[in-house]
């Protein structure tokens, strides 16, 4: 029997076609503290709770393509860089039936999310921080209560800044935070908004320098009242882009 036979003839329902979903873990820095994109869910199952954005792929839809859908569809956002962070598939993580999902990531400028906030009620940037109870994630939407996540969404955002912080040593993915021109003072705020600590001042700047990965415009903010700290840029040399 050569192959076309056999395709001919296979039974395309002899094993179980669990479904599959993907869910966007968008970041960015409100505060001094990480955010997450949440979007609250109208139906059931966990109505009226807090989620990712997410959907189920379709049947002729890639991984990647279902995320940039998804990543205009309910997040209400174009032109993101997004990657593939984990596959989730615990047998029980979908009370429906057998879902397994695959989570994107994405760090974004807060400046990014503000048109899609202004225009989709349903979607929220809500702050991070480290449960007591567990050292795992918890998410607070404007400053109030710890909120219950949809399915398992709060392992996947502590994955997901779990991942942030192992990456802070060796890459450059703060900048993805950041504007084009930037102090040292707004890099190292987002080093200790990520990391969840303080650093120490000249240490960080003498580390920042040294590395190679600041080049110096020449230029000075604006506006501020004390002496104006210089504005830099990323310059990220061939051999450390990722």
């Amino acid at each position: 029997m050569d192959e076309r036979a056999y395709l001919e003839r296979y039974d395309a329902n002899a094993y179980d076609r669990p479904s599959v979903t993907v869910d966007l873990i968008l970041m960015s820095v409100v505060d001094g503290a990480p955010a997450v994109l949440l979007a609250e869910r109208g139906q059931h199952p966990f109505a009226g709770h807090w989620a990712l954005p997410g959907g189920f792929v379709g049947r002729d839809e890639s991984l990647d393509a279902a995320a940039r859908r998804i990543l205009h569809d309910k997040a209400h956002l174009t032109d993101a860089y997004i990657e593939q962070l984990y596959t989730f598939g615990a047998v029980q993580r979908d009370p429906r039936m057998r879902v397994i999902s695959v989570a994107y990531f994405a760090l974004l400028p807060v400046e990014r999310f503000r048109t899609a906030l202004r225009h989709a009620p349903e979607l929220t940037l809500a702050s991070l921080g480290v449960s007591p109870s567990g050292g795992g994630v918890e998410a607070r939407i404007d400053g109030g209560s710890p909120v219950t996540l949809a399915f398992d969404h709060d392992a996947m955002i502590a994955l997901a800044l779990e991942r942030l912080r192992g990456k802070l040593d060796y890459s450059h993915v703060a900048f993805a935070l950041l504007p084009e021109r930037f102090t040292l003072r707004m890099l190292q705020e987002v080093y200790e908004a990520i990391l969840g600590q303080s650093l120490n001042k000249p240490a960080f700047r003498r580390r920042m320098l040294d590395r190679g990965w600041l080049e110096a415009t020449g230029e000075r903010e604006t506006g501020a009242s004390f002496r104006p700290a210089e504005l830099y840029r990323a310059h990220i040399p061939e051999r450390d882009a990722l």
